[in-house]
């Protein structure tokens, strides 16, 4: 059951034409009041053919009116509107049970508090099935205000309770991060200019793609400009940037005059502080994946700074950087990646939005590695290889599921929904973006001998998984792999239980897959030369021993401290 509590308005009369109206589209029939404020006495146009619309909207405003006479400063913003609708697949409501419904929500919102018989003067009325319209004028019979305040949250809580009282869909709780939802004016005018998307949800998908962009808040707004978003900004007398609001072209009011939003209405992430935040956070120390020696695209770049995500949730204001650059980095690989996975991963991309946002502060400079990449991605003039491509798609697979367990762990509903949606659609895209791959793989396996080996080697590295591996279709390109990593130097076996290890193979569809792409990206490092690693490791402990100069010529005689003439007898 969702109750949406609107904007205050000012004519009382004007919104009781439109509850005893047809509708827009004459939806609406046979209206009437199922409960109210003294409901004895109350006229009701809808039973009563000598009861007018003026009537039921004087007797409402009468305290508005007695409270105008009295005090200088009129009350002008007194129509309180909370449409509450039931689900689709809920049951068939009375008019007796939505009109206790109306009370409990009345009574959660402070209009009329239990007991209190000086509450607001309201109704409810119920022109279709599936939903009521309380209405309420908020001045008190006693001539205060009522408490308002937070209304919204503790109707919210009423509407769960009575979910659970009444047998209906049960929704969950919100946390006041959501987007605003279009209201039906809005909705109504997207389908009437055959629009695809009314001008809210059109300009949260433009400001969302636009961030991975840039880099600082007067380049954000210059890049909304050039792409077509009408632009009001506001700033202060030293000339700073203090906020922003966007306009769809062509969403003008009845002047003529184009109509903008605050960015923060239109998702409470996108306001021009919160924003700053993310762009403008220090730079901090490079990430250890970026110090690597072999030449690496921004794809490599990406999956390896996803490597390192489940060690970055510890702290909550990490997790939350985190997972906020992770929907930036979304946004970029769909914008730039082939076209027949560009509506999945955008799809996957606008779910995960909602799960960007909580109410835990986020320490943005901790995920500067995952917003690094995120920006070459989109700053990159050439698409991904097929390999690079599918590990960083199965990297995000698994960086959304690592995200969803943290929010369910912090109990965040709708978060761990959204990023459970995006897993779904971004198994589809790896699913296509692996599939060229492993005809390729498929075609070349090696041989039999080989392959029994290979299968050794998997049943000693990951036994708990080795019978799924082994008998899955995607076997023979894994040993495909394993057998060209091989020739390149590298111990299969290792290789195995690193890509293992970085990602869990439990809730993996086909683990033979998750191997693929892991040892893909981590076998194309050079493999390591134990003579090599010997030496370096020998002269970075000869450099950290104390030396004596003997002051002759150049010469320099290194003297071993007493500890490593120790562990050199030892030796």
């Amino acid at each position: 059951m969702i109750a949406a509590i609107k904007p205050a308005g000012t004519n009382t009369r004007g919104l009781l034409a439109y509850l005893y109206g047809r509708g827009t589209h004459d939806e609406h029939f046979d209206p009437h009041i199922v409960a109210g404020f003294a409901m004895l006495g109350m006229p009701d146009p809808g039973r009563d053919e000598n009861a007018t619309l003026t009537d039921l909207g004087r007797y409402l405003d009468e305290p508005v009116t007695l409270r105008n006479s009295e005090f200088g400063k009129p009350v002008t913003d007194h129509v309180w509107h909370c449409p509450v609708r039931a689900a689709p697949e809920d049951r068939y409501l009375s008019d007796g049970e939505w009109g206790e419904i109306a009370q409990r929500i009345v009574q959660a919102a402070g209009i009329a508090p239990a007991g209190d018989d000086l509450g607001c003067r309201w109704i409810a009325v119920r022109h279709a099935e599936d939903h009521i319209h309380i209405l309420a004028t908020t001045v008190r019979e006693d001539g205060r205000r009522p408490r308002l305040h937070d209304s919204g949250i503790r109707v919210g809580d009423a509407c769960r309770e009575i979910e659970k009282d009444y047998g209906l869909r049960r929704l969950k709780k919100g946390d006041r991060t959501g987007a605003r939802r279009p209201t039906q004016a809005e909705m109504h005018k997207a389908e009437r200019l055959g629009w695809e998307q009314p001008s809210p949800e059109w300009l949260q998908d433009r400001i969302r793609a636009a961030i991975p962009h840039v880099k600082g808040a007067e380049e954000f707004i210059a890049y909304l400009e050039a792409s077509g978003i009408e632009v009001q900004v506001r700033r202060g007398p030293s000339g700073d940037l203090l906020g922003y609001a966007g306009g769809r072209p062509g969403d003008v009011n009845e002047a003529g005059e184009q109509i903008y939003h605050p960015g923060s209405k239109i998702s409470p992430d996108l306001s021009l502080p919160k924003i700053k935040a993310r762009l403008e956070s220090g730079q901090p120390e490079e990430h250890p994946t970026a110090r690597r020696n072999h030449p690496s695209t921004p794809w490599h770049q990406a999956a390896d700074a996803l490597d390192t995500l489940h060690t970055d949730l510890a702290d909550d204001t990490h997790a939350q950087a985190h997972i906020t650059a992770l929907g930036e980095l979304l946004e970029a690989t769909a914008q730039k990646a082939p076209a027949n996975l560009r509506a999945e991963l955008h799809a996957a991309s606008k779910a995960f939005a909602r799960a960007q946002r909580s109410q835990i502060r986020a320490e943005d400079r901790a995920a500067h590695a995952l917003r690094s990449a995120a920006r070459d991605i989109v700053h990159t003039a050439t698409g991904p290889d097929g390999s690079a491509l599918a590990a960083l798609v199965a990297a995000l697979v698994w960086a959304a599921i690592v995200a969803g367990r943290w929010h369910e762990a912090k109990n965040h509903a709708h978060q761990a929904d959204a990023a459970r949606q995006a897993v779904q659609h971004l198994q589809t895209a790896a699913d296509r973006a692996l599939a060229p791959t492993l005809v390729e793989l498929t075609a070349r396996p090696p041989k039999e001998e080989a392959r029994r080996v290979l299968a050794g080697d998997v049943r000693a590295a990951v036994p708990d998984h080795a019978e799924r591996i082994l008998a899955g279709p995607a076997w023979s390109a894994l040993a495909t792999v394993l057998a060209g990593a091989e020739a390149r130097g590298h111990q299969p076996h290792q290789l195995l239980k690193e890509a293992a290890a970085q990602r869990e193979l439990t809730t993996a569809r086909q683990p033979a897959r998750v191997l693929i792409t892991r040892i893909q990206h981590t076998a194309r490092n050079p493999a390591p030369n134990r003579r090599a690693e010997a030496a370096r490791r020998r002269l970075t402990i000869a450099g950290s021993i104390p030396t004596q100069q003997t002051g002759i010529g150049r010469l320099t005689v290194v003297t071993p401290s007493p500890a490593e003439q120790q562990h050199r007898q030892r030796r």
